[in-house]
Formats: C-alpha cells, sequence, structure tokens
C-alpha cells in the first residue's frame, strides 16, 4: 500500500475510534449494551421539546428598580441638605425619573447647586421647577435609566440561574428573550415537569430592601397604625406588613400578623448584598444571628446610616412584606449581623434568602407551559425514523445510480452522523427537534457533495481519462464547488445562532457541525476510498460508478 495512503487511513480509523468512544464508552468503558445506552444517554443531552419540561417567560419590573433608585435619592438629598443646613420645604418623588425641591432658601440657592453638581449630576438634570420661584425639578437622565436597566436585567439573570441550579437540572436554558426594552426572560428547564416547583424556586426571596423602621412598635393592623397617625402617613413613609415573633413561656416562638410604619427609600437593597450565614449568638447561645457582607459602594452609605441610628430598629422588607426588624447596635460598614428572636430554622431561611440573591425588581410570568416527556418521546421517535427513513432511501438511491461507488457514498453518510454526534457529546450541544432537522439537512447535503464528485468523475470517464485520473479529476473539480456551498450555508447558519432563539440555535449548530464533517468525509474520506479500491483493480478495469 502507498504510505501516505496508510497514513490516511489510520487518521480515519483513529477519528472513527475516538468518536465511537467518546459516544459509547466514556466516561467509564462499558461492559454490557445497557452500559453502552447509558453512556450514550449521557453524552449526548435532549433539550425541552425532546426530553419534557417546564418552558416559562418572565419579565422583569424594570420600573421598580427605577423608582427605587429615585427613592434612593430623595432620601440622600434631603440628609445632605439638613446636613448642609440649607433650608427647604419639601423633598419628594414626584414619579419613578422625577424629583421635586420645592422652596430652597435663596440665599442659599448656590450651595444648594454645588451639591447637585458634586455629587448627582451623572445621573440627573436640574431645572427650574413650574410654579415654583425657588424649586427645582430633578430628572433621572436616559442613560442612567438605561445603565439601571441594564444592571437590573443582569442580576435578574445572574440570580435566577443561581436559583435555577440549586434545581439539580441538567442543562437549563435561561437567557434574555425579545428585543432590548422588552425586559423578558425565557426559562426553560428539561426535565422538570412541576411547573409550580419552578416559579417558586425563581420567585424565592424577590425583592430585598433594608429600610429604617419610624414607628418602634408594630401595629396589629393597618386600620390601627394609621389611626395613631391621624389617618395620614407622615411624609417619605409607607405602612408594610410582615410578622413579628415573641418568646412564649414554652422556649419556642409565637409569630404575629403586624403592620409596620417604615421609611420609603431603602438604605440597602438586594443588589448590595454579597453574602450571608447563620451562626449561633456568642453571647446568648439559646440564639442564632445571621453574619452578611456587603459590596464596597452599599458599605459608604450603610456605615453612616446605621451609626446615626443606632438604637433604632432596621426592616428587612422580602417582596414588599417585612421579614424581620432587628435592632441597630452599631456602626455596620461593609460586614455586619442581623439579630432578633431567631430559632436555627429561621436563622437559615433568611440567610439563604440573602446569599441566593434577591431579585433587584419583582418578575412578573407571561407564560407557562409544561411539555410531558411523552410528547418529547414521540418527537424523539418520529425524528429518528424520518432520519432513518431518509438515510435508507439516500443509500437506496446511491447504490443504485452509482453501483459500488454508492457504497462509498454510503460509508461517508454513516461517518458524517457519528461524528456529528460526538461533537455534540464533546462540546455538551443540546439535541432539540429543529436540531434532528439540521440533521437530516445535513444527509441532505452530504448526497449533494457526493453527486457533484461522482458526476464529474463520470463526465472525465466519458472524456477517456483513466480510473485514477478520472478519480482525480473529479475530487478536483468539485472541491471548489463543494466549499463554496458548504461556507454560504455556514454563513446563514452563523446568523440563524447570532439573532435566533434557543430551537433555532439548535438547528444552526447541528447545521454547522454537520457541513464542517462533511467536508472531512465527502472530500478526504471519500477519496481515501476511491484510491484504496483503485490500488486493487487491475488497471484495465473499469470503475463502477
Amino acid at each position: 500500500m502507498n504510505p501516505n495512503l496508510k497514513w490516511k487511513a489510520l487518521f480515519i480509523f483513529a477519528v472513527i475510534l475516538f468518536c465511537i468512544y467518546f459516544l459509547f464508552g466514556y466516561p467509564v468503558f462499558p461492559t454490557s449494551v445497557a452500559q453502552m445506552k447509558n453512556n450514550f444517554s449521557k453524552q449526548i443531552k435532549l433539550g425541552l421539546d425532546l426530553q419534557g419540561g417546564t418552558h416559562l417567560i418572565l419579565q422583569v419590573q424594570v420600573q421598580e428598580a427605577i423608582a427605587q433608585e429615585t427613592d434612593t435619592t430623595v432620601d440622600r438629598l434631603t440628609t445632605l441638605l439638613r446636613s448642609k443646613n440649607i433650608h427647604f420645604d419639601e423633598v419628594r418623588r414626584v414619579d419613578d425619573t422625577h424629583i421635586l425641591v420645592r422652596n430652597v432658601e435663596p440665599a442659599q440657592l448656590s450651595q444648594f447647586r454645588d451639591i447637585h453638581g458634586a455629587q448627582f449630576a451623572t445621573d440627573w438634570d436640574m431645572s427650574a421647577a413650574a410654579g415654583d420661584l425657588n424649586g427645582y425639578t430633578w430628572t433621572l437622565r436616559p442613560s442612567a435609566v438605561a445603565r439601571i436597566q441594564e444592571s437590573t436585567m443582569t442580576q435578574s439573570l445572574e440570580t435566577i440561574e443561581r436559583r435555577i441550579n440549586a434545581l439539580g437540572l441538567t442543562e437549563p436554558t435561561i437567557q434574555p428573550r425579545g428585543g432590548r426594552n422588552a425586559n423578558e426572560i425565557l426559562v426553560q428547564l428539561p426535565g422538570e415537569g412541576d411547573p409550580t416547583r419552578a416559579m417558586s424556586v425563581i420567585q424565592a426571596g424577590g425583592q430585598l430592601e433594608l429600610r429604617l423602621v419610624e414607628d418602634p412598635v408594630p401595629y396589629a393592623s393597618q386600620a390601627e397604625a394609621l389611626s395613631r397617625h391621624g389617618g395620614v402617613l407622615p411624609p417619605g413613609t409607607e405602612l408594610v406588613p410582615g410578622r413579628s415573633e415573641t418568646r412564649n413561656p414554652s422556649g419556642g416562638f409565637d409569630t404575629a400578623e403586624s403592620w409596620y410604619v417604615l421609611s420609603r427609600a431603602p438604605v440597602v437593597t438586594g443588589r448590595d448584598l454579597r453574602s450571608a450565614v447563620e451562626t449561633r449568638n456568642s453571647s446568648n447561645p439559646g440564639m442564632w444571628q445571621v453574619n452578611f457582607t456587603l459590596s464596597p459602594e452599599a458599605a459608604r452609605r450603610f456605615g453612616p446610616f446605621t451609626e446615626q441610628n443606632k438604637g433604632r430598629q432596621m426592616a428587612i422588607v422580602l417582596e414588599h412584606r417585612v421579614y424581620s426588624a432587628p435592632v441597630i447596635n452599631g456602626r455596620i460598614d461593609d460586614s455586619g449581623l442581623i439579630e432578633g428572636n431567631f430559632s436555627q430554622e429561621s436563622a437559615h431561611d433568611l440567610a439563604l434568602v440573602l446569599r441566593a440573591g434577591a431579585l433587584p425588581a419583582s418578575i412578573k410570568y407571561l407564560e407557562e407551559r409544561t411539555v410531558g416527556p411523552s410528547l418529547g418521546a414521540d418527537s424523539i421517535r418520529h425524528g429518528v425514523q424520518a432520519s432513518v427513513l431518509s438515510l435508507f432511501v439516500v443509500m437506496l438511491f446511491m447504490l443504485v445510480y452509482y453501483r459500488l461507488s454508492g457504497g462509498n457514498a454510503v460509508l461517508a453518510l454513516i461517518l458524517n452522523l457519528v461524528i456529528l454526534l460526538a461533537v455534540l457529546g464533546l462540546f455538551g450541544a443540546v439535541l432539540t427537534l429543529p436540531g434532528i432537522a439540521g440533521v437530516i439537512l445535513t444527509i441532505g447535503m452530504g448526497v449533494d457533495s457526493n453527486v457533484l464528485v461522482f458526476e464529474r468523475i463520470r463526465e472525465e470517464l466519458r472524456n477517456g481519462k483513466s480510473a485514477a485520473a478520472a478519480v482525480d479529476a473529479g475530487f478536483d473539480k468539485a472541491f471548489l464547488t463543494i466549499i463554496d456551498t458548504h461556507v454560504t450555508t455556514v454563513v446563514s447558519a452563523f446568523f440563524l445562532f447570532l439573532f435566533g432563539t434557543g430551537p433555532i440555535r439548535g438547528f444552526a449548530i447541528t447545521l454547522t457541525i454537520g457541513l464542517i464533517a462533511n467536508v472531512f468525509t465527502a472530500i478526504y474520506v471519500s477519496k481515501t476510498i476511491f484510491q484504496y479500491h483503485l490500488t486493487k483493480m487491475d488497471r484495465q478495469a473499469e470503475l463502477s460508478i
């Protein structure tokens, strides 16, 4: 055998062994057919449409994060103006992106503008308020709104992904959906047939805020809280429902529904927390506490806030409900602890909520759908049947029309499919129903390549060339045409992957891998088989094509 041909054959044989081992023998070499099937199922991951599971579309209410930023700015500005002894009538939020500052002392307008320029000008524009000679309207810049929207979506994606991973599912899909301002997230959970469970995990914790408690004692009802304030709450406050825990004589804890009067502006939100862990209280072994750490930016705000409010309560607000209201015992900068009437279980639950990361804004479910495993099994069966049928028909056509050379094409097609599945498993790609369509299209493209080569060989044989010369000329002349068709199709698949959703991307990935494998099998492998066959033929024998 020609040494060059020998090395080609060894390379092809090595590729085949690698693909077969990776599909059926990895990670543990199989000792039975059942083990081979188990390895294959581990390597080829099935998508939602084949395996069944839960499909959700969420919409992040980013407007809440924008309103939260405005409330925080109102609180910061009020504190700064008072610390500088600048007189004013009112600082209040007009809507989610506007703040009204009424009747600033005329003699102190220069100081007021300096505060705006030094600390707020990056995000807020200032203009004269209509109908108020010494009043000003602050407007949140579009660039700041866009930044808040982007950070809210990014954190929501990260938080949802951490919570979904706790379910232990294989290859969940969590990605943005729709246009830039749609604020939607697609969640697909293969193998999870209970959307209620998935939704509860995603929603758990919700939006987290740390707010100052304005009244030291919680109220038993909303009506009682309002009556204590003459039916109108103080400016900048809000009535929030929650729970309060008191120790009973038996040593346990009694929980009651309560209402708290809280500052509207949070000093810390879920975006600021970095970690949280429950520990036993060293001064009181029967009690538990939660230690937490904050981001550097939040620490710069939280330190002065806690120092100014020692002895007052700070409410932990979760999904617009007060989870607990511990007392601030000292200055807290980048780390601190939450003390209260915590049992081990309640401290553990609170730490889990904080540690998982709170959603920066609440979410709304736009769509929920469950794909049953039976539907997925039907899709697999029909998809496999279509693939096998198309492959069988193509093989039959090639064998009948091109005789023994058709067998060459059949071997190349089978190897193409083996390489395709092995690469899908190697890179952890998920096989979906559109992906199976990509497999079927790959078979068609593979046949097209072989037909181009075989017709060129036939043409060269009709021109009187020998079998060896006809084979070389046929492959050489068809090569550029095959490369051209494959490159244009791969470019199309690239754009499908770039702009398509999950199923479309699955189709694009499968098609691209199949086309690249087809160049290898239709050109390199098929030509090697022809060359090997020619070495076994008599010089005068005709090529069976």
